[in-house]
């Protein structure tokens, strides 16, 4: 019987995973010896860091097509219960029913969700997010329909809470997304005393050159400890009515991460050596957002990412497949880093290097944002171009960042 790799999640750690250990089996003529296995409630990619947009029901790619043609196999379900010493993962299928899948090795790529803590009264009830193609959807939903609505103060204005990555690009996009609700008020809030905290301090000035251009009203060292149906509690006792309180403020891994033996870091991420491999579980590899890797020599570590867990699902993925081909594994090294913020009609900045330092900004920044969320993240559609793209070997960071110059020019 052909071992098996199954892999649980079919974001893009997962998805690249899964193509970068097809093209190591393709190579070495075994695709009668190791079969592939991706579990994921919905066969397809959510295109999660575009979902700050609007269209949010469009943002997600069909697998099917490119999992068939490739001779990936596919189980829609999703997995309640890893066994490491069983190798087995428990399945609960789209049916209802459920399935016992075994692994001769296991790639976690599950990804990760936002955080709702429980201390903010109200918050799981009454606040969106745009996390999953669902909440985005149903948000989006929800802002089409605040026009049909009796005027008001709670109405006309649209809290973000949280000014990290993922709340200044939707606060910044969301002047475009109501342009038709004359009046609307965009207000940004942050616990901290800065807004996008862990971005520093490179790109800090042009973000909030961005935001007040964009008439984006920015509250900072403002906790929110309560949501309601009608609005929002800052520690400071000051609410702020709205219909519309989104939550952006962190995240953290896969609860999947808890069954697997081994160490974590504050994010719930399980710790791996260069190969991806989980040290207590050498049968079992974490991936993406799921996993705390350490990504060069300096001390930095991947970031819950859609550009770490590009080059993350490459590399376990072959790693998984050469473990069983008795090939040699890949380390896993990114040592460039870029950030490319949208800053929605404004245009958008582009920082490089791990200090992000400020690189370009505006129009020709946007039109980088843009290439970047509308190919390079999506897989090739052709097969064979989307095997060969899984090659470990992949250039990452300094180099895509060239490549990213060239398509803006």
């Amino acid at each position: 019987m052909p071992c098996n790799i199954v892999i649980i999640g079919a974001g893009f750690a997962g998805v690249w995973s899964a193509l970068s250990a097809k093209r190591l089996i393709n190579l070495k003529g075994k695709e009668k010896d190791v079969d592939i296995l991706v579990i994921s409630p919905e066969p397809s990619l959510v295109m999660r860091p575009r979902l700050y947009e609007a269209n949010a029901a469009g943002m997600n790619y069909p697998l099917s097509d490119l999992f068939g043609s490739a001779g990936i196999k596919f189980l829609q379900g999703t997995v309640d219960t890893i066994q490491t010493e069983a190798h087995t993962v428990k399945v609960r299928t789209a049916s209802g029913g459920e399935d016992s899948v075994q692994y001769d090795r296991l790639i976690l790529a599950a990804g990760s969700a936002v955080v709702k803590p429980r201390s903010v009264t109200g918050l799981e009830k009454h606040a969106f997010d745009i996390d999953t193609l669902t909440s985005a959807v149903k948000l989006e939903s929800h802002l089409e329909g605040l026009a049909s609505l009796p005027p008001s103060p709670a109405r006309d204005t649209i809290v973000v809470c949280g000014g990290g990555f993922t709340g200044i690009e939707l606060a910044a996009e969301l002047p475009k997304r109501l342009s038709q609700h004359k009046g609307a008020r965009i207000i940004l809030v942050e616990s901290a005393d800065e807004v996008g905290p862990e971005l520093g301090p490179g790109p800090r000035p042009t973000i909030l050159k961005a935001l007040k251009d964009l008439n984006v009203e920015v509250k900072l060292g403002s906790r929110v400890t309560a949501v309601d149906s009608k609005g929002v509690t800052l520690a400071s006792g000051e609410r702020v009515e709205t219909l519309t309180a989104i939550w952006t403020a962190g995240q953290r891994a896969t609860p999947l991460t808890e069954q697997i033996p081994g160490a974590k870091d504050s994010l719930s991420r399980l710790h791996v050596d260069e190969n991806l491999r989980v040290p207590s579980s050498e049968d079992v590899f974490a991936t993406g957002d799921a996993a705390y890797a350490l990504a060069d020599t300096k001390g930095h570590y991947a970031l819950m990412s859609c550009q770490h867990a590009l080059a993350l699902g490459r590399v376990s993925g072959h790693n998984a497949a050469a473990d069983l081909l008795d090939e040699s594994n890949v380390a896993y090294s990114q040592p460039g880093y870029n950030c490319c913020l949208d800053l929605g009609g404004w245009g958008a900045v582009i920082s490089r290097g791990w200090d992000r330092n400020e690189q370009i900004t505006g129009e020709l920044a946007k039109r980088g944002k843009t290439f970047i969320n509308q190919n390079v993240i999506y897989p090739p559609e052709n097969v064979n171009e989307a095997i060969l793209a899984a090659d470990p070997a992949t250039p990452t960071g300094d180099a895509h960042f060239k490549d990213l110059l060239e398509a803006m020019a």
